[in-house]
């Protein structure tokens, strides 16, 4: 007779820790998309049962939303610091320098948990791919915000197209988490911004 005992998730302990159940919930997402997170791998990195989940945090796009805002509040907290930069050169280079240390950091999955989720959703995940691409135009639409004031203070020619020079930052910004993800290293995406920020617009 076989005696061994399968191990199973428990229900919610009595210690449960909300943030560090939301911060592992995190890393799955982020490791695999909305889409191929299972609820297997959930329950699992958790270490509770499904109906425990759903007690705590809802569904599961419930507890996605939930994962994606402790993304934008903590490992993204940098871009605040890039558009307050004295220039928007400085804003440029302190966005794409933190964002290369957060795509290869060893401790976190690699890449963008945004760039990576939208690019993986199926058709069955529209609505969470449609907010995640939402997400990322508002970025450029802040990008371009930002390089207009740029205008206004003299820091860019005013003949520079800020939304263009906006799409130009997010495709880098998405190129760089696309190499990230298939093992580029952090020095190689640091030379690639090097190299992007050769051509910045100069005031004459």
């Amino acid at each position: 007779m076989n005696t061994t005992i399968l191990k199973r998730p428990r229900g919610r302990p009595s210690n449960f820790n909300h943030e560090e159940a939301l911060e592992k919930a995190l890393q799955v997402f982020w490791a695999h998309g909305y889409e191929g997170a299972s609820m297997a791998e959930l329950t699992e990195a958790l270490g509770i049962n499904k109906p425990s989940i759903y007690a705590a945090f809802g569904n599961k796009e419930e507890l996605f939303h939930k994962a994606l805002g402790k993304y934008l509040s903590g490992p993204l907290s940098y871009i605040s610091e890039a558009m307050n930069q004295p220039t928007a050169r400085e804003t440029v280079e302190t966005f794409l320098t933190k964002s290369a240390e957060l795509l290869t950091n060893p401790n976190n999955p690699r890449g963008c948990m945004i760039v990576q989720g939208a690019l993986t959703c199926g058709k069955g995940s529209n609505t969470i791919q449609q907010e995640l691409i939402v997400y990322r135009s508002d970025l450029e639409t802040s990008f371009a915000k930002r390089f207009e004031l740029a205008k206004v203070q003299g820091d860019l020619p005013p003949e520079v197209n800020t939304k263009q020079l906006a799409k130009y930052i997010a495709t880098i910004h998405q190129g760089m988490s696309v190499q990230a993800t298939s093992g580029t290293s952090k020095e190689e995406l640091l030379n690639v911004i090097q190299q992007a920020l050769k051509n910045w617009p100069i005031s004459s």
